[in-house]
């Protein structure tokens, strides 16, 4: 392929990043060239500087001038990408700020610094390299030995011990991979913030569960709860606090993140343990699909419906089973009593649209008690935390901040509970 066609993939491939090809029909495709150039944008950028001078000094006074008129554009293209996703930082920092307060930062441990704040771009040079020598990883714990593989799960804590400096019980945070429901496995997704907040000390439980359409829904948000039941009986021998279990996930893990947070203790998704408190503290999801019933009447919400979820995902159709929808749909699950809700969302999203995300905050607002905190995130895709790049960094941190401001409050109610029992 010569220098001309490879800037106009190149292009194609930043304007679809810049400005995702619109339409249900060409979500998958848009994503894909989106999600990888978005995240990659540096890289690529770096890759076009060399490919076009590397054509300069081959083809000297023949070079191709409308070759290096694209490769201008496409790395003025990248720039902006790159620029957009380091504001991610003032985006996520402002939304935590309207959602909890301006001085939220001074309830944490320690004031985050210049350098915690910065881009790391040393650990971007190669972001498929997700290792820490901080953290252990206890792998294919069974969780739910009845359902094999399925029943697995992966204990992130830090490789100094199970015990914290201060002598107490770790803060946990469950992780629930996405997939569409179909696919995906508990060592695929969420690994940065993991690994990140492992090494802070948190006690991290990544799950498998059981996939449609062997097993349709309500099959995995039924794993999903039993996997809480496991923590709260097990998590101590990890050094893990049962008391205190934060839940994410992205995509179908978000649905599921946000159902589980939304529906604590619901029997009709805890058949055989429905005494088990499967309730959690907080929630943070990526990109969910918060209208699994179509309910809101978002085009999208109703395609994604009839196309894919009835078909592969609950394998019954809309008509003849809405109950089945409607009860795992999030937005329509909130209550009065919803945990509080930390939800993230790119603005760009092309499988499932950022109106989802809208709709959901503004019912949790409007109907339950909570914290929320909403971050809407410019130009990321789907997608945008899987392997660390400039904007999953400044996602991590942001999570990171917002979970141990919300671990500490919870520690203050604790102690003010016990002491007044104590009075």
């Amino acid at each position: 392929m010569g220098f001309l066609r490879r800037q106009l993939v190149t292009a194609a491939l930043t304007a679809n990043a810049i400005r995702p090809v619109p339409g249900f029909r060409a979500g998958i495709p848009a994503f894909f060239a989106g999600w990888l150039t978005t995240e990659l944008a540096p890289h690529l950028m770096a890759l076009t500087a060399a490919d076009t001078a590397g054509h300069v000094v081959r083809r000297g006074r023949r070079r191709s001038r409308a070759g290096l008129a694209l490769a201008a554009a496409n790395l003025l293209g990248q720039g902006f990408l790159v620029d957009q996703a380091r504001r991610v930082q003032k985006t996520a920092e402002d939304a935590l700020t309207d959602g909890i307060g301006a001085d939220y930062a001074e309830q944490l441990d320690a004031l985050p610094t210049p350098a915690e704040l910065a881009t790391p771009w040393r650990s971007l040079v190669n972001p498929f390299r997700m290792r820490n020598d901080a953290v252990v990883v206890d792998k294919n714990v069974p969780y739910d030995a009845e359902h094999g593989k399925r029943g697995l799960l992966d204990v992130y804590r830090p490789a100094a011990g199970t015990i914290r400096p201060d002598g107490g019980r770790a803060p946990v945070l469950l992780q629930v991979h996405g997939g569409g429901w179909t696919i995906g496995n508990k060592d695929q997704q969420g690994i940065p913030l993991m690994q990140h907040l492992a090494a802070k000390g948190w006690v991290c439980v990544a799950i498998n569960y059981r996939l449609a359409p062997r097993d349709p829904f309500p099959a995995q948000i039924i794993d999903v709860k039993r996997a809480i039941a496991w923590i709260r009986e097990h998590i101590e021998e990890y050094g893990g606090d049962p008391d205190y279990i934060a839940i994410t996930g992205g995509s179908a893990g978000g649905h599921l993140t946000a159902l589980a947070a939304v529906t604590p203790n619901d029997p009709a998704y805890q058949p055989g343990f429905e005494d088990a408190d499967t309730s959690v503290a907080v929630a943070v999801p990526h990109y969910g699909v918060y209208d699994f019933a179509g309910s809101t009447g978002l085009r999208s919400a109703e395609l994604m419906r009839d196309t894919f979820l009835a078909p592969r995902v609950v394998k019954r159709r809309w008509d003849d089973a809405p109950e089945v929808f409607e009860a795992g749909t999030p937005l329509l699950r909130v209550g009065k009593d919803a945990p509080d809700f930390f939800v993230l969302h790119g603005a760009h999203d092309s499988l499932v649209s950022v109106e989802q995300a809208r709709l959901f905050v503004a019912r949790l607002r409007e109907v339950s008690g909570a914290t929320v905190v909403y971050a809407e995130l410019p130009g990321a895709q789907h997608a945008f935390d899987v392997f660390p790049s400039i904007r999953s960094a400044h996602v991590v941190r942001a999570i990171d901040r917002y979970l141990h401001w919300h671990w500490n409050g919870w520690r203050r109610e604790q102690a003010a509970q016990l002491g007044e029992v104590g009075a």
